[in-house]
């Protein structure tokens, strides 16, 4: 069991979320089922999600969120302090750190997956001293962010992010970056987007690239630099599946440590966010969390 020292999980739910509202009781009832003894914390505004860790934390054994990529970005700072393993209760729209955790999406078998207890030690990325789970970008990705309303959201669920692209490109320019890798090599790129990736999946589904793992203790870069909007169709297949594809302009590298400069200052989005802007050192925080996953499934001796 999760509490198995003795100590109850912190439950953190947005009760202002529409799926939060909805679903808190299927929750509650799915670890009442399991015996999992639970504190709820009191989430009004994103900035309680990590008061109510620090709060708790000498009386719980591990947090719990419900909620989408974002909303578990807001906890990374108090977790991290206060070394609590973090449960993920997919309550988002894309919920790409569900997908690249194995999670499953149905509550239920998520609350299941907290109470069996098994736990994965995972990196994070970090870009100007914010943390982040799955991806930092700056460029297409702002565009789409400022597109991407909650309405738009709620009304298209992951096609929105489809959308939002589409509306993105309509006004979308290149921009010149310089790209240091691990203090040793210098790219100068010209392009519509500098992806630096720690998980697997990101944007409602498209993937980092096709081996990365968010235990793999590596960052993935990719620029997106296609020199004509309608390209962009010939290379979502590419951004979906994470394979390299340089004849369409998707370039990537390996790495531990990005710095990216830009000309002129670009906003950079940390798992949907915009949090800072270049230039931008991206880093590798490796082995730093404690998220529980899905235990292995073991196969018996032919």
């Amino acid at each position: 069991m999760a509490d198995r020292s003795g100590k109850p999980i912190l439950l953190l739910i947005n009760l202002h979320s529409k799926q939060g509202l909805e679903r808190f009781g299927e929750v509650v009832a799915a670890f009442n089922s399991l015996g999992v003894r639970y504190i709820i914390g009191q989430v009004m505004r994103s900035e309680d999600f990590s008061h109510c860790i620090r709060w708790h934390q000498d009386e719980v054994s591990a947090v719990v969120i419900g909620g989408g990529d974002g909303t578990l970005n807001l906890a990374i700072d108090a977790l991290l302090e206060t070394n609590l393993p973090l449960g993920l209760l997919p309550l988002g729209t894309a919920n790409d750190l569900a997908r690249t955790l194995n999670l499953p999406l149905t509550l239920a078998e998520a609350c299941s997956v907290v109470a069996n207890g098994h736990r994965q030690t995972i990196d994070l990325g970090r870009v100007n001293g914010k943390y982040f789970f799955n991806v930092a970008s700056c460029g297409l990705s702002i565009k789409i962010t400022d597109a991407l309303s909650k309405d738009l959201k709620k009304r298209w669920g992951t096609l929105a992010y489809a959308i939002a692209a589409a509306k993105a490109l309509l006004t979308l320019r290149r921009f010149d970056a310089e790209i240091h890798i691990d203090g040793e090599q210098i790219l100068h790129r010209r392009t519509l987007q500098i992806a630096v990736g720690n998980g697997v999946f990101y944007g409602g589904g498209l993937t980092v690239v096709q081996d990365a793992a968010i235990d793999d203790q590596r960052l993935d870069l990719y620029s997106l630099e296609i020199p004509h909007w309608w390209q962009l169709f010939f290379v979502l297949p590419a951004l979906k599946s994470g394979r390299g594809n340089s004849r369409f302009g998707i370039h990537r590298w390996q790495g531990r440590t990005f710095e990216v400069h830009t000309r002129l200052r670009k906003r950079v989005n940390t798992d949907g966010e915009v949090t800072t802007k270049t230039p931008a050192v991206f880093e590798l925080c490796p082995a730093v969390l404690d998220v529980f996953v899905p235990a292995p499934t073991s196969t018996a001796d032919d």
